[in-house]
């Protein structure tokens, strides 16, 4: 009886990850107004019942898609900044984060597609839970371009590198979308080299605002000379 149990449970766990996994690619490609259960039915081959057996409504399917694919993501997004070199220059720091940044994109498309689109659109209106989301994982990508940003400007000191982290992470995150949307649109850039050229933007930025504060440090310092 227990052995039926357990069989049991790792069916319905391989049917939810199922589930999980087709919805996310067919949601991405069609958009989510444009996936009905029946599409993800058939895509499947599992029954009606099967989707309702976990997920109450195709929002709460929606909602675990987008919550698995964040989780996913994020957890990619650290393996892959482990351990940051030693040194360099903040320029050499940033390209070192973009690339890894860059490969990243390449082994999530789907949640990033399906996460722009609704963004871009009023699809999720009808899932609280998921526009909760939504914005908890564009917080999170904001931090995120914070730590990249810090790291790469920590030569500079910690006051000025919470200042750029601070100043560039919209910007930075402003330009990831356009990288992706880019990306998707096969205009003959490479992951890489974009990244490579925001890398560089960005260093440029903030070198000049590094350039600046030590710029008005010594005049505040001669002003107290003088006085």
């Amino acid at each position: 009886m227990e052995s039926a149990v357990r069989n049991g449970n790792r069916r319905g766990r391989r049917s939810r990850q199922e589930i999980l996994d087709v919805a996310a690619r067919v949601m991405a490609a069609r958009g989510y107004a444009a996936t009905s259960i029946s599409v993800l039915a058939g895509e499947t081959g599992l029954p009606k019942s099967a989707f309702y057996h976990h997920f109450e409504s195709k929002a709460g399917l929606l909602s675990a898609v987008m919550a698995r694919g964040a989780h996913e993501f994020f957890d990619a997004m650290r393996e892959a900044h482990r351990n940051p070199p030693e040194g360099g220059t903040p320029r050499e720091r940033l390209a070192w984060y973009l690339h890894r940044t860059s490969e990243t994109f390449a082994d999530h498309q789907d949640f990033l597609r399906l996460l722009l689109a609704l963004v871009m659109t009023n699809e999720a209106a009808e899932a609280p839970e998921v526009l909760q989301t939504i914005i908890d994982v564009r917080n999170e990508g904001r931090d995120y371009m914070r730590h990249m940003i810090h790291s790469s400007f920590s030569v500079a000191g910690e006051d000025v590198a919470s200042a750029i982290a601070d100043e560039l992470a919209h910007f930075a995150m402003a330009a990831f979308d356009g990288t992706f949307v880019s990306l998707q649109s096969a205009d003959g850039k490479s992951g890489g080299e974009l990244m490579r050229l925001l890398g560089d933007a960005m260093a440029a930025i903030g070198e000049a605002r590094v350039a600046a504060v030590r710029a008005a440090a010594k005049s505040r310092r001669r002003t107290a000379r003088k006085s």
